[in-house]
């Protein structure tokens, strides 16, 4: 599966806030890997995955989707920051549960610090499609989620969030 058009989507939004914020000159790689970090950490947050002492359920399906194209967003832009602008993917889970999953991503991600490994971005990707499949989102799930959230994502620029 190919994800050419969701590059492409990602672009402009990266285009578009790189402009109106004055980031021409600005190296935001780093940036967006902690974004990314820090958007997997609120993704595993709301599945409660994690949470072995605690019985409150993971939230709604939306509210899940919503933080995991969140962090498409961001795998989108790191993947740009390498020169990608398409990927070919097969959804990968290295993990059968979701926390060895998160923690499988963190090190792939952490992995691409200091260093734009085509190979290794390819694998987080891969892996963050197959999360989603754990999570129970389809592909056209995913990209549905995604091109609604990169409005709200759009909207918000245009008032000044």
């Amino acid at each position: 599966m190919g994800f050419k058009e969701l590059f492409e989507m990602q672009k402009h939004l990266n285009d578009r806030i790189i402009q109106e914020h004055g980031l021409h000159n600005d190296n935001l790689y780093d940036h967006r890997l902690l974004a990314l970090l820090v958007e997997l950490g609120e993704l595993a947050n709301e599945t409660r995955c994690f949470k072995y002492w605690s019985v409150k359920p993971a939230s709604s399906d939306s509210v899940i989707l919503e933080e995991y194209v969140d962090g498409l967003h961001f795998i989108l832009s790191v993947g740009l920051d390498m020169g990608m602008d398409d990927i070919e993917i097969h959804a990968v889970a290295s993990n059968e549960d979701l926390t060895g999953q998160f923690l499988s991503l963190y090190r792939l991600i952490s992995g691409l610090q200091g260093k734009k490994d085509k190979t290794l971005f390819s694998q987080l990707f891969s892996e963050f499609i197959g999360l989603g499949q754990l999570l129970g989102f389809s592909v056209e799930n995913i990209v549905d989620g995604y091109y609604k959230k990169n409005e709200i994502n759009h909207q918000r620029q245009d008032e000044g969030y």
